[in-house]
């Protein structure tokens, strides 16, 4: 199955935080979404990893993700090494995606860090001949997406671009909410952690009404990209 979009995340939970209303909007026009997390997020201190990956599911159907699917790396462990790139060139030519979404380069989390490192290697390396992979005992064709675009998590950038997620908030928030063991939960007996508190919830929905404020809307997700952009004219004035 050939993707529009491929999204890669260091644990279950990044990218419905980070960019779940785009998703939405994503999806929500026809655009075929992957969903790749890199870890089963087995380190959080909240919940198990066979836990967090039934809420990953529950999660990518809310969404209406094609596809989610975890390359098992090893959480706190996601080292720029060999094994991992071709884990993620493999996964990159599977799926021939226009458009890849990566961690933003410089975050609190060390594995948010390292995630982005790898992808923008195999954002290249996926394109090399002499770069030999194979799926199923079948070669596997070098493919380069168009671009790589990068979203935020808890350290914020300067956006090269807001997506209006207006429409998709509620639902992102419903995404966000399937991870019952990571956030507030009053009822809930364990140790609470940076993003259990109330205060994280808020914070995400604070950011997004802070972001669609700068481009006139109630809700917006930032992105960053290293490269120009074009601005086309034709399709924003076009008529009848």
């Amino acid at each position: 199955m050939n993707l529009d979009v491929l999204i890669f995340a260091a644990h279950p939970d990044d990218a419905e935080l980070s960019m779940g209303g785009t998703i939405v909007k994503f999806t929500s026009n026809h655009i075929k979404v992957g969903m790749i997390d890199l870890t089963r997020g087995e380190l959080s201190t909240r919940g198990s990893a066979e836990t967090r990956q039934k809420e990953a599911f529950q999660a990518a159907i809310v969404l209406k993700a094609a596809v989610r699917e975890n390359l098992h790396l090893t959480d706190g462990d996601i080292y720029n090494n060999k094994e991992n790139l071709m884990k993620i060139i493999m996964t990159i030519r599977k799926y021939k995606p226009k458009v890849i979404f990566a961690p933003y380069f410089n975050d609190r989390h060390p594995d948010h860090i390292d995630t982005s490192v790898l992808v923008k290697r195999a954002m290249f390396s996926t394109g090399l001949a002499k770069i030999k992979t194979f799926d199923k005992e079948v070669s596997q064709e070098p493919y380069r997406p168009q671009k790589l675009f990068y979203y935020m998590q808890t350290y914020t950038f300067e956006p090269t671009f807001i997506v209006d997620i207006t429409e998709s908030f509620e639902t992102k928030m419903k995404a966000i909410k399937c991870y019952s063991t990571q956030f507030h939960n009053p009822k809930s007996t364990e140790p609470e952690t940076f993003i259990s508190r109330p205060e994280f919830i808020k914070y995400i929905e604070s950011r997004a009404q802070f972001y669609g404020f700068q481009i006139g809307k109630h809700f917006g997700e930032p992105f960053y990209c290293e490269e120009k952009i074009e601005y086309d004219f034709g399709k924003i004035f076009k008529t009848d």
